[in-house]
């Protein structure tokens, strides 16, 4: 994830320290996205350093160590604007758990198909309750709203597909049932004559 972008952009308003970054960023985007690890962040400082994105500069402190204060570069303005500008390109496929969970039911049958199917339906329709409580409770934030919206649209999406997906792995669930309805039958038999 382009998280380095993300604090570059963060430092265009004015210089900040890590624990300013951390919560500006969380605060800027939202619960969608989720907390922002301090480590992870301070790795990426050292990076935006290293590159010539970002400057360093110490800030003495009477009652606590120097703290570092981060100081965006023309280079690195000049590298948010490049990145900021051009269009997302996914690279990484759609890989989504709930794509083998299908899998899984479907090879089990008719009935574990329609199970997951509802049990998913009930799970998007309960986050999509809960995004619109945050939609409301952040409706003065921009950038968090935008967000928000983008999740609401993806589990409306979410929605439709459970619907696809029922339509068109039924058939395959329905075959994958009955074979293992014979498979069962042979299974029984064998063991009667065994016995």
């Amino acid at each position: 994830m382009p998280l380095h972008h993300a604090v570059l952009a963060l430092l265009t308003q004015r210089p900040n320290h890590g624990y300013e970054l951390k919560a500006r960023f969380e605060e800027t985007i939202g619960p969608q996205w989720g907390g922002l690890n301090i480590g992870h962040l301070y790795q990426i400082l050292e990076r935006l350093v290293r590159d010539g994105y970002v400057s360093r500069s110490q800030v003495a402190q009477t009652d606590r160590p120097d703290k570092n204060l981060y100081t965006l570069t023309a280079a690195g303005e000049a590298e948010l604007r490049s990145w900021a500008t051009t269009s997302w390109v996914r690279v990484g496929g759609f890989r989504d758990e709930l794509f083998l969970k299908l899998l899984g039911a479907a090879a089990l049958g008719t009935r574990a198909l329609t199970t997951l199917i509802e049990a998913q339906r009930q799970t998007y329709l309960s986050e999509l309750a809960g995004l619109a409580r945050q939609r409301r409770a952040h409706a003065d934030e921009p950038l968090v709203a935008v967000l928000i919206d983008a999740a609401i649209a993806h589990t409306k999406a979410d929605l439709g597909l459970l619907d696809s997906a029922a339509q068109h792995l039924e058939p395959i669930a329905a075959s994958q049932g009955a074979q293992a309805r014979d498979r069962a039958r042979e299974t029984d038999g064998r063991r009667a004559e065994s016995a």
